[in-house]
């Protein structure tokens, strides 16, 4: 008896999660009624994803539509609904949805509005393409929304890239008289292996490897080179946290520049990144040949310098160019580094023949997440192989 109960009230679980799934059209087959709660939930639902050009209608015999309206009252109580309802993940996408699919774009302008979002960086980057039509009134607001966000980020990100990065820079500046406690010991094993004495079973190194004190002075440059192209809003949120961070350090000197059709170098605001993603404007075209042009030309120690440029390498500006560029910067004894994006989104849509090319020239061109930024500039500062993931 027990069995059977737990089996219908299985089923019926299962009847009503198809029900919110499917939204109550005469063809859903569940035959499963909301009330209460679930009732509520699916009204949330049904204003955000029901269409009125959805085949069939509702049980009432009416065409289902979407219920937002247009007026910023109506989409604060749905936001607060929602966040009622739904985890914040769930939440943010539903957001995202609302603005692709409802046009809602606009009414972030209001400073209403935005108090009532739940912020993440795809909120962020859409406030960025609307910076330039952001009223006054609305401003001091975004600014708010976005700094929570980027705060959030630097607690989860910089203590990781912090200690990554001076582990990195240690090891990279190898000295061969070291103290006792910064031997390297597997180097110096390794290249002293030829002096093994079989009858003692032991190694007597004749030459030490050490870590050196790379915090005392400036070891490496970095220069960070975004593409603000509206598909690459995500990664140009990330770019600016993670440029704020390593300009904290002052074993890196890190220099960041944004590019359209036009190039902008933002370096001198690094200490704040609110200031950074405030000073960008997504959307435009890409000339990626003019900014590696200008990078290039700030370079003063290459073999000491690391490059990032961040872009899906839609290129608007000259292929064969840029391409030369590249090989210059190698050749001369930088560090290359090309991803194709800086997010959690997944894999990018980017141009596979510049792709190729980049590849061809030993320069990989793959997707990052933020999690993996810190080990891929640790593997550019030693001049080791990219940890490059298996989806790139």
């Amino acid at each position: 008896m027990t069995d059977t109960t737990t089996m219908r009230d299985s089923e019926a679980e299962r009847l009503r999660r198809w029900r919110l799934v499917l939204g109550g059209d005469q063809a859903d087959g569940t035959g499963v009624a909301l009330s209460g709660r679930d009732a509520a939930m699916d009204g949330t639902l049904t204003a955000l994803y029901g269409r009125n050009d959805r085949a069939g209608k509702s049980p009432a015999g009416r065409e289902r539509s979407v219920g937002l309206g247009g007026s910023v009252p109506s989409v604060a109580r749905w936001l607060g609904d929602i966040r009622t309802y739904f985890p914040s993940s769930v939440v943010q996408v539903m957001q995202r949805d609302a603005i692709d699919r409802l046009g809602l774009a606009a009414l972030l302008l209001e400073p209403e509005m935005l108090e009532a979002v739940e912020a993440d960086v795809h909120l962020v980057g859409t406030l960025l393409s609307l910076n330039k039509a952001m009223p006054e009134t609305t401003k001091e607001t975004a600014r708010a929304v976005v700094r929570k966000v980027v705060e959030d980020l630097e607690k989860r990100l910089a203590t990781r890239t912090r200690a990554t990065l001076t582990g990195a820079l240690d090891r990279s500046a190898r000295v061969s008289r070291p103290r006792h406690h910064d031997i390297d010991w597997n180097r110096t094993i390794a290249a002293n292996l030829k002096h093994y004495l079989p009858e003692y079973r032991t190694i007597v190194p004749e030459r030490l490897i050490g870590y050196g004190r790379a915090a005392q002075s400036v070891k490496k440059e970095v220069v960070l080179c975004i593409d603000q192209s509206g598909s690459m809003a995500a990664s140009v949120v990330y770019a600016s946290v993670f440029g704020a961070v390593l300009a904290s350090m002052r074993s890196i000197s890190t220099r960041m520049v944004v590019f359209d059709t036009s190039v902008v170098d933002l370096t001198d605001q690094l200490d704040d990144p609110v200031d950074v993603l405030f000073g960008t404007q997504l959307g435009g075209g890409t000339d990626i040949n003019r900014a590696l042009a200008y990078c290039q030309s700030k370079i003063t120690r290459p073999a000491e310098t690391v490059v990032v440029l961040i872009s899906d390498l839609y290129e608007g500006g000259i292929r064969d160019e840029m391409l030369k560029r590249v090989a210059a910067m190698k050749a001369s004894g930088v560090q290359f580094v090309t991803l194709l994006a800086l997010s959690d989104e997944g894999a990018p849509a980017y141009d596979r023949e510049h792709a190729a090319a980049l590849a061809a020239l030993g320069a990989p061109a793959f997707a990052c997440t933020p999690d993996l930024f810190p080990e891929v500039m640790a593997a550019a500062i030693e001049k080791r192989p990219m940890p490059i993931p298996d989806t790139a």
